[in-house]
């Protein structure tokens, strides 16, 4: 007797057949990727090759950004601290810094006794100047303004905004005019949202920003700075040129410290791009030349500053910003290199950079 054939499972037929067609899907998903990002990858490196070689022959500049609170927080004497670099490190541009908070401490009082004396110092060596103004400038937390221009800001924006116009437009009639200013660095990487105490963005104040600056000054050129070292300008104000940040790595909550994989030629085809569809040069207004740890700088034991920015880094964090092709560099990290050295009597950092920078 004939054993009776079994009808076919169709419910099962059916799931097998709804899991090949997803294998399928996900196997030309992966494949339709992959291939986009091979494209993509290999389309940036021609493209920062054609940057990197177009910028060869460019001259080297490099300076170094520096903060006199800063330098003042890590208890050291500022005013020696810049003359160091003026002196002894040689360098001969900088980003220096006008805080709000600091020269307008008090509502319609302002001391600049600070600054000028730096603007002095630099004008005597014939040093050049790139001075932030503006709202939010390098170092926490990002947007400085006094107590008394935090609660103008909560109670009344629009006067607060008059305020702030007021005192960018005070900066700039006094430094225009300096044999040592180079450009304006308007609100350091303005849209800037994950970094920094800010919490206005506002496109509108940016382009009255701008023009008023053009408006007091016709003849200095503005630099406007990306939103970070990964982004890039596809809309929006241009200034005369753009600026970027370069990190080689950063701390991350629970993980720690994660170094970027990033290679040069994706600053390179990305300032290629800028060039190309924004009409403005780039370069690179902070190279990461300081430790960053879990802890404010200071705080951290001195193994650890040195796991995270010894000799090594720091020799290669300055050729890796010139092997872009963006070979104008501010360098971030000169308040620490001094600390260093005169506050821990370590000139090991402080002759490292020395060293490196005077190769070119």
């Amino acid at each position: 007797m004939k054993k009776p054939k079994m009808a076919p499972n169709k419910k099962a037929s059916g799931k097998s057949a709804a899991r090949t067609k997803r294998r399928k899907i996900l196997k030309w998903t992966v494949i339709v990727l992959g291939g986009l990002f091979i494209v993509w990858f290999l389309g940036m490196l021609l493209f920062g090759v054609i940057y990197q070689r177009q910028h060869r022959g460019d001259e080297v500049i490099i300076g170094a950004s520096f903060a006199k609170e800063t330098a003042q927080d890590l208890g050291v004497d500022w005013q020696a601290n810049y003359l160091a670099l003026l002196g002894d490190m040689g360098l001969r541009n900088f980003r220096l810094m006008s805080y709000w908070s600091q020269i307008e401490a008090e509502r319609g009082t302002y001391n600049f006794d600070d600054l000028d004396w730096q603007f002095a110092e630099a004008e005597k060596v014939g040093a050049k100047i790139t001075l932030s103004v503006g709202l939010r400038q390098p170092r926490w937390p990002e947007c400085h303004q006094a107590n008394w221009a935090k609660e103008l800001y909560e109670k009344d924006y629009f006067a607060w905004e008059k305020e702030l116009y007021a005192f960018i437009s005070t900066v700039v009639d006094r430094y225009k005019d300096s044999p040592s200013l180079e450009s304006w660095h308007l609100e350091n990487e303005y849209y800037n949202r994950n970094f920094g105490n800010c919490d206005n963005f506002s496109t509108k104040r940016l382009k009255e920003e701008l023009d008023l600056i053009h408006e007091h000054d016709s003849d200095n050129p503005v630099v406007i700075s990306l939103s970070d070292q990964l982004g890039f300008p596809l809309k929006g104000l241009k200034g005369d040129f753009f600026a970027t940040s370069l990190y080689r790595g950063n701390h991350v909550k629970v993980i720690g410290y994660v170094p970027y994989p990033i290679p040069t030629h994706f600053y390179s085809a990305k300032a290629f791009f800028i060039k190309l569809l924004r009409g403005r040069d780039i370069y690179i207004h902070e190279l990461q030349l300081e430790p960053w740890g879990a802890k404010p700088t200071r705080d951290l034991p001195i193994a650890e500053q040195d796991r995270l920015m010894g000799y090594d880094q720091i020799v290669g964090n300055i050729r890796f910003g010139l092997q872009t092709g963006m070979k104008k560099m501010y360098l971030w990290g000169s308040e620490w290199w001094y600390w260093r050295k005169v506050k821990l009597q370590d000139p090991s950092v402080w002759n490292a950079v020395k060293t490196e920078v005077n190769k070119y």
